[in-house]
């Protein structure tokens, strides 16, 4: 199964979640891109997610052209930005999917106050994310309606293409 994860700079949202699919299935083929990638990860973002045991040190940030010429399961947005200018693919694409999330990157104050916004973030990507591997990628509940979730609210989208 191949799964893309798109946002705006890929260097926070696109690159946590990109992480937390693959640890939760190494047979999955996860991919994560930006529609203006930055220059490398963020620092905050590669900080928090080592907190929890996950190295994302070796990621790099990179353009959606590099994945639209293949065929996907699935391509989800974890930013309003690249929802609202995500591409179009020419490779075939099963379901879209948008699962938006606060872009940690533009917290301000001080360091302590910026990680405390990328702490929450990174806890919302893995709840949000969890819930839809379960729902959608085992199926255990098969509706993707986050029902066997225990979180809150996920603000699920989809679009069948």
């Amino acid at each position: 199964m191949k799964i893309l994860i798109l946002c705006t700079g890929n260097s926070c949202r696109s690159q946590m979640a990109e992480a937390f699919l693959q640890s939760y299935d190494k047979s999955l083929k996860v991919f994560s891109a930006g529609t203006e990638p930055a220059y490398r990860i963020n620092r905050f973002a590669i900080q928090v997610m080592s907190e929890i045991g996950i190295d994302i040190s070796h990621q790099n940030p990179k353009h959606v052209n590099k994945f639209l010429n293949e065929e996907w399961d699935y391509v989800i947005t974890v930013c309003g930005g690249a929802n609202e200018t995500c591409p179009a693919f020419i490779g075939k694409v099963k379901q879209r999917w948008h699962l938006g999330y606060d872009d940690p990157a533009e917290a301000t104050g001080t360091d302590e106050e910026k990680l405390v916004v990328f702490r929450r973030v990174r806890d919302e990507i893995s709840e949000g994310f969890k819930a839809f591997y379960n729902n959608q990628i085992l199926g255990k509940h098969g509706c993707g309606c986050a029902a066997n979730s225990k979180t809150k609210q996920h603000r699920f989208s989809i679009t069948e293409l």
